[in-house]
């Protein structure tokens, strides 16, 4: 009895308190009309939710949290895997396998962007991706300046593209920061998970003609998928908030709300427009959405135990 409040009874205490016990607050506000400031707040059902739905500004910041959602998991665990594989195996098979030459600095060197704040992140894009005197415009005017530099004139016409002022190109452009910002987080993961397969396996592998490629897709991947179901499902719960990335770059949402997620709108509605209740109903939904999605994902890929 004393090990169980201890152990579990103190933890479970904790849990319930900040973690159930302000979700249940949330779904209650979520049905009240409440400004956030008044001690009073009026029961209106479920008159949140049914403005929520009818709201078009609520289902375009839903559908860019969506292609986050698709985009920013994929692409960053890919390229984390394949960085991964890159430093652990990657290198001269001769005499063994082992990764590519400089694999612990390019390990370290990684890791970098996944240190800095979120926030200093965003406002590092920002002056990357401006269109007068931006990095990316720079890079991208180069034959333009050097042709008129040379010639006194350029059939090249000069871009001042606005990446983050473009529907087009906006939320690719912060989903881009947001993976540059967690492939090297990702890349360690999975570089630790490589590291914990025997070496008697991957010399195997190497020992019957496997090649890097083949040893990394029918070897390495289904041994580390525990920890890519892992890192899917964090990918996957970021990209349904991305609050800190859109709000530095986009603060508004962008043009037309094209950068607009969920989290975004939530704050908006509940700090700048008073209605609390409405934001607490959107929050509530996003939780669900977050819970099918993690439980999607650790059901679908994690092997069964007839696999194992």
């Amino acid at each position: 009895m004393l090990f169980f409040l201890l152990f579990l009874g103190v933890p479970l205490a904790v849990y319930v308190m900040f973690v159930v016990s302000p979700f249940v607050q949330s779904f209650y506000y979520s049905l009240t009309s409440w400004s956030g400031l008044s001690p009073s707040m009026e029961f209106i059902g479920l008159e949140n939710y049914r403005r929520i739905f009818a709201d078009d500004v609520f289902w375009k910041s839903l559908r860019n949290n969506l292609i986050l959602l698709i985009v920013l998991p994929t692409v960053t665990i890919t390229l984390a895997f394949a960085l991964a594989v890159m430093v652990t195996i990657g290198g001269d098979t001769r005499g063994g396998v082992r990764g590519v030459r400089g694999a612990s600095f390019y390990r370290v060197v990684s890791f970098f962007p996944y240190a800095i704040p979120a926030v200093i992140t965003g406002i590092l894009f920002n002056f990357v991706y401006h269109p007068n005197g931006g990095l990316l415009n720079g890079i991208l005017n180069l034959p333009h300046d050097v042709l008129t530099w040379a010639l006194g004139s350029s059939p090249i016409p000069a871009m001042n593209i606005a990446w983050l002022g473009d529907q087009k190109f906006a939320l690719g452009a912060i989903a881009f920061a947001i993976i540059w910002t967690f492939v090297g987080f990702y890349m360690v993961l999975f570089v630790a998970a490589i590291k914990s397969i025997g070496q008697e396996v991957l010399e195997a592998a190497r020992i019957d003609g496997a090649g890097r490629f083949r040893t990394a897709v029918q070897v390495v991947a289904p041994m580390v998928r525990d920890s890519v179901s892992t890192a899917l499902v964090y990918m996957g719960i970021f990209a349904l908030d991305a609050f800190t990335f859109v709000s530095v770059m986009t603060p508004n949402g962008g043009t037309a709300n094209s950068t607009k997620v969920v989290s975004l709108h939530l704050y908006q509605t509940a700090f700048q427009n008073g209605r609390f209740g409405e934001a607490s109903a959107m929050g509530v939904i996003m939780a669900l959405v977050t819970m099918v999605v993690a439980v999607l994902v650790i059901t679908v890929i994690r092997p069964k135990k007839a696999d194992r």
